[in-house]
């Protein structure tokens, strides 16, 4: 088995990577995914969380408001420190589960946007940074998310650097340039990965 950590600054196309990763027949082990299952209504997640947050933080069918969540969490460090306390270790413990069930042959990706925040690069033989330009990932954010300039400013403020996603990198995937440059440059990784 081969453990990849795969990151990258929000709007710099990790999910794009993930995706032709999992077409090519990789394990992919979404922590995004995994954050949104953990507080899903009825768990004790969601419980932890409302009783850090208040009721507030609900929407009246009962699910997470995440963006008034986010709204809280992304512009208070301190705040953000305390919904990563509760939710990172159900997500560490239910990818670890993922992990297992896959194949001794398997490359498991492990699609984890705060690896370089959370110190998580030594758990992986490959640590893969998708990088783009940081007004490359604004305009994205803005343009194709729909994201106010405001918000997308202090979410990408509330990530590491684009200096210290590289400082850990084994392997770089430029995405600043258009989609179909991506493409090769994922593939040329995967054979990489099939022989390590």
């Amino acid at each position: 088995m081969v453990k990849v950590g795969l990151t990258g600054g929000i709007g710099a196309g990790k999910s794009e990577v993930s995706r032709l990763l999992a077409s090519y027949g990789a394990v992919i082990v979404d922590a995004d995914k995994i954050a949104r299952e953990v507080v899903e209504p009825g768990t004790p997640g969601l419980a932890a969380v409302v009783e850090e947050f208040g009721a507030d933080v609900l929407a009246p069918d009962g699910t997470l408001d995440r963006p008034k969540l986010g709204g809280i969490v992304f512009s208070d460090p301190g705040r953000l420190k305390a919904l990563n306390a509760i939710v990172h270790p159900l997500v560490g413990a239910r990818s670890a589960e993922l992990e297992a069930s896959a194949g001794p042959d398997a490359v498991v990706v492990h699609d984890v946007p705060l690896l370089t925040e959370n110190g998580l690069a030594p758990l992986y033989d490959l640590v893969v940074v998708v990088d783009a330009a940081p007004q490359t990932q604004l305009d994205r954010l803005v343009r194709l998310r729909g994201m106010a300039e405001d918000e997308a400013k202090s979410r990408m403020a509330a990530q590491a650097t684009r200096e210290q996603r590289l400082a850990v990198a084994d392997l770089v995937i430029d995405n600043d340039g258009p989609l179909e440059a991506l493409e090769p440059q994922v593939h040329a990784m995967w054979e990489r990965l099939r022989t390590a």
